[in-house]
């Protein structure tokens, strides 16, 4: 919690730990570790001076919710063939909220966050893999699937912060398209590394995206 509270304003730090008390609790009970870190990482970020979404204005339990709903949202959270699956009035009962107040919080959250479904940014780690908007990148004008590229391809991008981890060290892939993507060329690469997974940690501004 205090490398957390170190990232954001300290007028907000009693607000703020209300609110991550409250979506670690809930996760740890009905979702995953997964769940939990994004909702943390997703509470930093609104609670800093840039982003235009004041959590002292509300109770802690509704932004709460809305951090979940809103994560749920971009992960196919109440799709019944997902794991975890929760509906959206069980999210809300969950946090003892009306359903109104839980995706009103949760529409400001998407809307100031600009977050999209299967959002590269706030994707759950164990659906990274599958998430075709992570893995398309634009090579010398064509369109490449990160998963199927020859390997140095892939060092390039995951070096460039462009991917979460390097797919042949994991032995797996599985073919997309997608229209979307970025234009990066890539060096030579002699030495080969195994890759350490990433999460889906959120990205500073400055950082390269996929979009």
């Amino acid at each position: 919690m205090k490398r957390l509270l170190e990232q954001i304003p300290r007028e907000f730090h009693d607000v703020f730990t209300a609110v991550v008390k409250l979506t670690d609790e809930f996760c740890q009970a009905h979702l995953d570790e997964g769940y939990q870190q994004l909702a943390a990482d997703m509470a930093v970020k609104i609670c800093r001076k840039r982003t235009p979404v004041n959590m002292k204005q509300g109770r802690p339990k509704g932004w709460a919710s809305g951090i979940i709903h809103a994560l749920g949202w971009a992960n196919f959270l109440q799709d019944p063939d997902t794991k975890p699956y929760m509906s959206s009035a069980e999210l809300a009962k969950g946090f003892e909220v009306s359903q109104g107040t839980m995706t009103t919080k949760s529409k400001i959250i998407r809307d100031r966050l600009g977050i999209v479904q299967l959002d590269p940014d706030w994707c759950l780690p164990d659906m990274l893999e599958n998430n075709p908007y992570i893995w398309m990148l634009e090579v010398n004008g064509l369109v490449m699937d990160m998963r199927t590229a020859p390997r140095e391809f892939q060092e390039a991008a995951y070096a460039k912060g462009l991917i979460p981890f390097i797919p042949d060290d994991k032995k797996e892939s599985t073919p997309e398209s997608c229209a979307d993507a970025t234009n990066i060329k890539f060096p030579d690469i002699q030495n080969k590394k195994v890759s350490k997974p990433k999460s889906a940690k959120k990205r500073d501004d400055n950082e390269p995206t996929l979009f």
